[in-house]
């Protein structure tokens, strides 16, 4: 096991008699608040987490960090993609372990100190997104009182409180009826099983979320034996099944993105595409979406087997009752944004959370500077309620600017650059005679299978779009030509 300094959980791990694998784990609320937070993490922060690519992640969030801001439609929304925030965060911060770096949330003002309309009607929980109604940005960071920070009750779950973990990350609280829990969760023979006390520090932490998302057993790997990693995600299929938002979302969400293919036209194989804003805007958004919202949009089914267990623990095994609110398990099992992260162009089904509640301190010196004085509270007391947050933070803007013409590769790739494109051709000595092109059209079936190829391939254009398209070319050309 690894050795760190600051606060440890504990974990009673039961190994078989063998010593070769882990056939569960006992764990508090402690450990399991830590577990579900991995559920918190924005795609774009979990790819910073871990030393080996996640399917096309890695890739498409290179692209976006070499973007230049002027491709942004406003200052600060290349800086708020490339390092997301989640709508967890207060919450996360009260953790025992943070794997998530949660920081505390930042105000800002406008850049005017003297500005005579800067105060609770305008301000912006980031810098040089919104515009003040004086027309400056609102850049000028203030300080603002911290609230309770935890009364011990537990973060997600109520504490205290025990659960039973399966290697493969199924979790469930030990109650009454304790053996069919254990039956449940297919924990079936524990004859000669040794039992082990653990402690976990921030580095086995950061070291099981690794495992979660590229062993089988993550927790043998952990425990007993480092395994060479490798991806243990199943291969998207080519379609997936719209389930529980398809008469929400897809029924009335009609619209269309095209895109524009360009294929060798010999081998039919996917070179690049050429996109607008609006596929741009769409691909950037997987890096706002957390794990439990990716979740939620596949229906449990993402391909990352142990994420979709603990996913699936939440939304089955864990009894309301058993979150520290009664809020709790809807917030885990379909996560907002957090505030400001959906443009005016989004396309997948996602809404954001409600900007925080800040109380305007009543009796607070005007003749103080402003950055001098606290005069907004997370508490009621002392102030009249403040919600004037500036609505467009990125609301009312797309990400990237309107006229954007981007050339995204197989693995997502995002460039503006057509010397780029040209660049791959002549690389793998494609002479320009052998190139088509194709129009596609992407409706939210077509947009969710590419959001789930994207966690598990490096060529998810090629596996959502063109593969699926050229199986059906020979059962095409055997059809009967009809008689004119």
């Amino acid at each position: 096991m690894y050795t760190d300094h600051g606060p440890k959980l504990y974990l009673k791990v039961v190994v078989n008699k063998q010593k070769t694998k882990v056939l569960f784990a006992e764990a508090n609320s402690d450990f399991i608040d830590v577990l579900l937070s991995f559920l918190t993490l924005p795609l774009g922060k979990l790819v910073t987490k871990l030393p080996t690519a996640v399917g096309s992640l890695n890739t498409l969030c290179s692209g976006l960090s070499n973007l230049y801001n002027s491709h942004f439609c406003v200052g600060g929304a290349k800086q708020m993609l490339v390092s997301p925030k989640s709508s967890f965060e207060d919450e996360c911060r009260r953790l025992k372990l943070d794997i998530t770096d949660s920081q505390p949330t930042r105000y800002f003002l406008c850049q005017d100190r003297n500005c005579p309309r800067s105060g609770s009607t305008n301000i912006s929980l980031y810098s040089d997104i919104a515009i003040c109604s004086c027309g400056k940005p609102l850049n000028r960071e203030i300080r603002v009182a911290a609230g309770n920070v935890s009364d011990g009750d537990g973060v997600f779950t109520i504490n205290p409180l025990s659960f039973l973990v399966t290697d493969d990350l199924r979790t469930a609280p030990i109650v009454t009826g304790f053996l069919q829990t254990l039956n449940n969760l297919g924990i079936t023979d524990t004859e000669g099983a040794e039992l082990r006390i653990l402690s976990f520090g921030m580095l086995e932490i950061k070291e099981l979320l690794k495992l979660s998302i590229f062993s089988a057993t993550p927790l043998t790997d952990l425990v007993i034996k480092k395994t060479q990693m490798s991806s243990t995600a199943v291969k998207p299929e080519p379609g997936i099944l719209l389930h529980h938002i398809e008469k929400d979302a897809a029924n009335s969400r009609p619209r269309k993105m095209v895109l524009k293919v360009c294929l060798q036209k010999s081998t039919n194989k996917f070179l690049f595409a050429e996109a607008t804003n609006e596929f741009v805007d769409f691909l950037f958004s997987f890096v706002t979406v957390p794990l439990g919202g990716v979740e939620f949009l596949l229906g449990g089914n993402t391909g990352l087997k142990n994420i979709d267990n603990l996913y699936k623990s939440v939304t089955d095994s864990i009894d309301n009752k058993y979150f520290r609110t009664p809020e709790m398990k809807n917030r885990l099992i379909n996560p907002k944004l957090a505030h400001g992260y959906i443009s005016s162009n989004h396309f997948l089904p996602l809404t954001q959370d409600t900007p925080p509640k800040l109380y305007y301190e009543s009796q607070w010196n005007v003749s103080r500077k402003l950055n001098e004085v606290t005069y907004f509270h997370h508490h009621e007391k002392g102030g009249s309620l403040v919600y004037s947050f500036k609505s467009s933070e990125c609301l009312g803007y797309y990400y990237v600017k309107k006229q954007t013409i981007c050339f995204v590769t197989d693995d997502l790739t995002v460039t503006p650059s057509l010397a780029t494109s040209i660049s791959i051709l002549n690389g793998k000595g494609i002479p320009l005679s052998d190139l088509k092109e194709i129009e596609l059209q992407i409706g939210l079936e077509e947009a969710l299978s590419i959001l789930k190829a994207s966690l598990t391939s490096k060529t998810p254009l090629s596996d959502v779009l063109i593969k699926p398209m050229l199986n059906k070319l020979p059962k095409l050309e055997h059809q009967p030509k009809q008689e004119r």
